[in-house]
């Protein structure tokens, strides 16, 4: 049979299956494994809806490990992870941790915000009251007004459900209403999980709780509104400058998260 291809033809084709195969093989060896460690929040609202387009656009593999902020920030100082997922602002978690841990290099983090949500005050189907200021929300939390009949509601004493171990959504209302203090007091629940306070608001009439609004939707809670959003900053950060894999999943999740919302 007669070679229909030349000498220089053959050449040609040799050269660029070569040039797809070298192409194949540093695609490979650039796509990297990353682990992310921090704020269940953060992980619930960001990565459980998007980890898979984010991963489809970077090429890069997340590893998830949810177990709040505090865990995840020495996770990463200790170079067991190579994010953090935060919920509340970095600096404020720097100084709740540098009272335990002051030797850590806190001054080598560095904060990336990726989205702001606003955070919902969640009430029982039957609570009659759907407007209060950000002051009576704060005379809320010291328990200076207890009784649902003082906002136009029931006759019921006012029972505030928070989430517990420095969970985002509460640090940031404590930041915002409360200048840092935590609210104590007969009239304070504290749960595990946001997924719980909503389940446990839901269920009584007199409670009261403060979630991600997209919980609230989720279980079809009716919010208290106020004048001014509290709103809460989902961020990751790195342990000095972010490799170009961290920068990759950095900007995808920034990207994918805006567009969705």
């Amino acid at each position: 049979m007669t070679n229909i291809f030349g000498s220089e033809t053959r050449k040609f084709v040799l050269s660029a299956v070569l040039v797809v195969a070298s192409t194949a093989v540093v695609t490979e060896a650039c796509a990297e494994t990353l682990i992310i460690q921090g704020s269940t929040t953060f992980a619930r609202a960001i990565f459980e809806p998007h980890k898979a387009a984010i991963e489809a656009e970077t090429k890069h593999e997340l590893t998830l490990i949810p177990n709040k902020t505090t865990p995840g920030l020495i996770a990463l100082m200790e170079g067991r992870a190579q994010m953090t997922m935060i919920s509340t602002s970095l600096k404020s978690d720097i100084s709740a941790m540098q009272k335990a841990l002051p030797a850590l290099p806190y001054d080598r983090l560095q904060v990336h915000p990726i989205l702001s949500t606003r955070i919902a005050i969640a009430l029982h189907p039957s609570n009659r009251v759907r407007k209060a200021s950000l002051n009576q929300v704060r005379k809320i939390l010291l328990g200076e007004i207890s009784n649902w009949s003082q906002l136009g509601g029931a006759d019921l004493p006012i029972r505030v459900v928070l989430v517990g171990g420095g969970g985002g959504v509460t640090t940031v209302v404590q930041t915002e209403l409360l200048g840092g203090q935590r609210p104590t007091g007969p009239h304070v629940i504290y749960v595990r999980t946001p997924v719980q306070l909503v389940q446990v608001v839901g269920q009584q009439p007199s409670l009261v709780g403060f979630a991600q609004l997209a919980l609230l939707k989720a279980k079809e809670l009716p919010e208290l509104v106020t004048e001014q959003p509290i709103e809460q900053v989902l961020s990751l950060v790195t342990f000095g400058d972010p490799t170009s894999a961290m920068n990759d999943v950095i900007q995808a999740t920034r990207r994918i998260s805006e567009k969705a919302m």
